[in-house]
């Protein structure tokens, strides 16, 4: 069975709404929740998700609000945060560890922080029991692929391709995964324009797919009561996932 992660934008439309959307999307299905950790200058993402930070920003979002919804929301389906290193770095790790634990989040996805520079701040997170999941750009040579994936935890998060997240574009994976396969059996899920329309093609030779602009589309759609949001991403979170296992 391949796995669906699902990324969401903490605290919009509101943290009500994020506790709400989470539930429903466990219920549909899916495996992992992303998080996301609202930031002012979302590097890795797209226009969408972007629009989502900044509402969600100034709608007040403060990092004890993520605390506060992760402890409602763990219980029911396994949760990660994703966010850039900023926060990280000025709260101090320890910080982040303490507080995941205690919300019960299973770790951390920071697309900025390179794998070289991570590696401090992995040793802590894996001795407390969390993961920090490695990336896989299909830039990466063998050799490198070799050394970031020999260690990794929990999934691989496989770039689909150069840039931004939501911009559609599309690589040949096949070798890229072919060379993950060979030195880790670590999942690799495929991550970057995955949508309804493109999962099942994406998730070929991956053991899942990580969708995060299809999802916050539909919450910034203001023709659309929260409830109708609600209920679209659940029905697309069933459908990806059933098109990804047939």
């Amino acid at each position: 069975m391949k796995n669906l992660v699902a990324y969401i934008t903490t605290g919009f439309p509101s943290l009500e709404f994020t506790v709400d959307a989470a539930l429903a999307l466990a219920e549909a299905g899916v495996d992992t929740l992303e998080l996301g950790m609202p930031f002012s200058d979302p590097v890795a993402d797209g226009p969408v998700i972007e629009k989502a930070n900044l509402k969600a920003l100034e709608n007040g979002f403060k990092l004890s609000h993520l605390f506060e919804v992760s402890a409602q929301i763990t219980p029911h389906i396994d949760t990660l945060w994703m966010g850039y290193f900023n926060p990280f770095y000025h709260r101090g790790m320890d910080t982040f560890i303490t507080e995941a634990k205690k919300a019960g989040v299973g770790g951390f996805i920071i697309p900025d922080l390179p794998f070289e520079e991570a590696a401090p701040y992995k040793q802590g997170i894996e001795a407390a029991g969390l993961s920090l999941i490695d990336f896989i750009a299909p830039t990466d040579s063998e050799a490198r692929i070799q050394t970031i994936v020999s260690q990794a935890q929990k999934f691989i998060y496989l770039v689909a391709y150069a840039g931004i997240t939501g911009a559609g574009k599309s690589e040949e994976l096949q070798p890229i995964i072919t060379n993950i396969k060979k030195y880790s059996d670590t999942p690799v899920y495929v991550g970057f324009g995955v949508d309804e329309h493109t999962a099942k093609e994406k998730a070929k030779g991956a053991d899942g797919v990580i969708v995060g602009s299809a999802f916050v589309k539909i919450l910034l759609d203001d023709h659309l009561s929260d409830t109708q949001k609600i209920n679209k991403i659940a029905v697309i979170a069933k459908e990806i996932k059933e098109k990804i296992n047939t």
